[in-house]
């Protein structure tokens, strides 16, 4: 029996994090990246990038992490397939509570675990609100594309690479090599559809522990205009948040983008204008592997780069004298 290629079929659509810093998370999203933002009680936020009800919802907890990815399903065919294949993988399978599905501003969600801890959320049909969204940003990418990307770090890429690809059909785009400090970074892109990747796996060479904390190095979302892009990363210095790594332009992709620090302390990436992997370049599309990750700036900033470079070191030291 053919294996059926659901490539294309699913994108990211909301991303879960766990905080007890609601406060700063409220003004770091308004404020700051000026995203609209909705306290439903003094435990639970959520943002919005466009109609839809949420895009990322932020519940009181210990974690500081994100906690669960949403992934939007275009039919029920392929939602089966999805389900099937977490099955058969001996993954878990429950459905959402009607809760857990209000929150998400979804219909319903069946839930499998995912890697380093992530839980995989599914979902065929997204809530929409009736009111414009109340934005300091002209307007966010999502559509077909999906709210943005996630990048995992990992001492296992094979194993993430595999998990992606067994369930959803990803794709590879490209890959990137870097050198950050000691570390020499191999980085591989996937994606789901149109967006370059929905998925970065970054594997830190030579190396036998993840010297990352959170679950996620970073998300990824999208601006419409460079304007916002600019404007945004000014609000995010002024109101004094961390910036992790200033503007600058990767080389796979094209994006231009900064990398500022969430309250809960993974990344956040604002990007504007990255490729776009349109069906014509899909037909012709061959991985290509790029030396570094940016073509100029993402330099980095703070005390936030001194704190990782450290724990590169130390991480390189231990395997020297283990």
């Amino acid at each position: 029996m053919t294996r059926p290629d659901i490539f294309g079929a699913a994108r990211l659509g909301y991303v879960v994090v766990e905080s007890r810093r609601l406060t700063e998370w409220n003004r770091f999203g308004a404020d700051a990246i000026g995203l609209h933002v909705d306290a439903l009680t003094r435990d639970t936020l959520r943002f919005r990038l466009d109609d839809r009800e949420c895009r990322f919802l932020i519940q009181r907890g210990p974690a500081e992490d994100v906690t669960a990815a949403g992934w939007e399903v275009d039919d029920h065919t392929s939602f089966e397939v999805i389900l099937g294949r977490a099955t058969a993988a001996g993954l878990p399978v429950t459905e959402g509570t009607a809760e857990e599905a209000a929150l998400r501003g979804v219909e319903r969600l069946w839930r499998f675990p995912g890697p380093k801890g992530i839980a995989t959320e599914i979902f065929t049909r997204a809530r929409t609100s009736t009111t414009s969204p109340r934005m300091l940003n002209a307007a966010f990418v999502t559509g077909r594309s999906g709210m943005g990307h996630l990048a995992i770090t990992t001492t296992r890429p094979e194993r993430l690479h595999a998990y992606w690809d067994d369930l959803l059909d990803l794709r590879l785009s490209d890959r990137i090599v870097e050198r950050i400090g000691p570390a020499r970074l191999n980085i591989r892109f996937l994606r789901s559809g149109r967006r370059h990747h929905s998925i970065a796996v970054a594997n830190v060479a030579g190396l036998a522990i993840d010297p990352i904390r959170t679950t996620v190095q970073h998300v990824n979302i999208e601006i419409a205009t460079l304007d916002d892009l600019l404007a945004s990363f000014h609000r995010v210095t002024e109101l004094g948040f961390a910036m992790a790594w200033s503007i600058g332009q990767h080389t796979n992709d094209r994006e231009l983008s900064y990398y500022c620090v969430t309250p809960s302390g993974f990344e956040l990436e604002v990007g504007w204008n990255p490729v776009v992997v349109t069906p014509e370049l899909e037909r012709t599309w061959e991985p290509t592997t790029y030396d570094g990750i940016s073509l100029w700036g993402h330099t980095p900033a703070g005390v936030r780069v001194a704190t990782l470079m450290s724990r590169f070191q130390a991480a390189v030291r231990s395997l020297r004298e283990g």
